[in-house]
């Protein structure tokens, strides 16, 4: 049968501890032993089935773990307390001294300045790429390579990587394909297109409601564990652990997932036809004018659409400022940062979630001031929302009278 994420995701049943329909939350931090061999046992980690200490992991977080790893087609996942708490251990797990990355120009800020700025006071440096052009790629591979990292739709220019393209590549220099797929979960299942590993910002899409932080990594048996490695393990060491309540609220609304990425992605659809339509200069993966349009289609669990998130290019900050604010001021959705809410969010990806980029670089990349990156709503009518939107950019002159119909 054709894979499904969100098959795999209902597929599953868990019994909380007195039989109730969610499984009961581990509110505890150490965990108990009838046996001092079974302790040492665990330390070793030789004993399956128990718990240690929370920074370890929690019943909670496997719970979770297990859902994202369904849904993702791995063996196995480790939810972390961020997103960034899931990138940078695996990336620290992957790479040592002397070790090189090839990397997307276009991925989260955050995760541009971890590898700009930190990992090279640890002897590891990073090649930034435009990850669309395979040979550029392959021309930046050195004797030291030994991650290849992208997004599978980036943040915020949306451009699209080419996962079995680059799978391959990774496949013949002996590279890890490190693949995050915040922006298309359900949508884009990389593992089965050839990613080694798959890392989320649970914050977003997944959870959904814009109330916790948290991360995940999904991969195979062996690299969670060692990852989770209390003598070597980056998640283990560095501590970035998830807080039991917080894994067992996002599992809850995992269940929801499917019907809000429908949605997202069907309202995304309708706001790119009609704004590619008055004349914006609109990117969206769902858009034939897209240049990864049909590399997507290519790609994706049809049924779940092209996702929530497009740009639009309203020409200067100033301008997109006025109309960010004007769009708050009626109600449409929030001038914010994040992506995945049940409102439209909305921002200046250069001067806020990409800041830690040079300008010089934001420019060689095409990210302009003007650009505003959206996270389109639950809107129940999309049209209603449109219009508003539209006479909001003809108060402030972003569009003209003429074009209005």
């Amino acid at each position: 049968m054709k894979f499904n994420p969100a098959d795999n995701i209902q597929d599953l049943q868990y019994f909380g501890e007195f039989g109730g329909v969610n499984p009961s939350i581990s509110d505890s931090s150490t965990y108990t032993f009838l046996s001092a061999k079974t302790m040492f046992d665990t330390f070793e980690g030789n004993a399956d089935g128990c718990y240690l200490y929370s920074r370890h992991t929690t019943p909670s977080n496997l719970y979770l773990g297990e859902a994202l790893a369904a849904m993702e087609g791995t063996e196995t996942a480790n939810v972390s307390a961020s997103g960034m708490g899931a990138i940078t251990p695996v990336l620290l797990q992957l790479c040592e001294v002397g070790d090189h990355i090839v990397s997307s120009r276009t991925i989260y800020g955050g995760t541009y300045a971890f590898l700009k700025n930190f990992t090279p006071k640890l002897g590891i440096k990073t090649t930034f790429v435009d990850i669309t052009k395979l040979d550029v790629v392959e021309a930046s591979i050195t004797k030291s390579t030994k991650v290849l990292y992208c997004e599978s739709v980036s943040n915020p220019l949306l451009e699209v990587a080419d996962i079995s393209g680059l799978s391959a590549l990774a496949k013949k220099y002996n590279l890890k394909l490190v693949v995050d797929n915040t922006f298309s979960p359900l949508s884009i299942s990389p593992v089965k297109l050839g990613a080694d590993i798959v890392v989320h910002s649970l914050t977003k899409f997944i959870n959904g409601s814009s109330d916790t932080v948290g991360g995940v990594v999904c991969g195979t048996q062996e690299f969670v564990d060692n990852l989770r490695n209390v003598n070597d393990g980056a998640s283990m060491l560095l501590g970035s652990t998830m807080d039991s309540l917080r894994a067992s609220s996002i599992l809850k609304n995992m269940r929801t997932l499917h019907i809000r990425m429908k949605q997202h992605s069907k309202n995304a659809a309708f706001l790119a036809d009609k704004f590619e339509a008055d004349g914006l200069k609109t990117v969206y993966p769902g858009l034939a004018s897209h240049p990864s349009h049909q590399l997507f289609k290519s790609m994706m669990n049809t049924e779940y659409g092209f996702g929530g998130m497009l740009t639009v290019d309203v020409g200067s900050l100033e301008k997109a400022n006025e109309l960010m604010e004007l769009m708050q001021h009626k109600n449409l959705g929030y001038l914010a940062v994040s992506l995945g809410f049940y409102k439209t969010l909305f921002s200046a990806p250069g001067s806020s979630t990409s800041s830690e980029i040079p300008e010089e670089e934001q420019m060689e990349m095409g990210l302009t001031d003007g650009l505003i990156r959206f996270s389109i709503g639950l809107d129940n009518n999309i049209e209603r929302t449109y219009l508003m939107m539209k006479a909001c950019m003809l108060e402030i002159g972003v569009l003209k009278e003429e074009v209005f119909t």
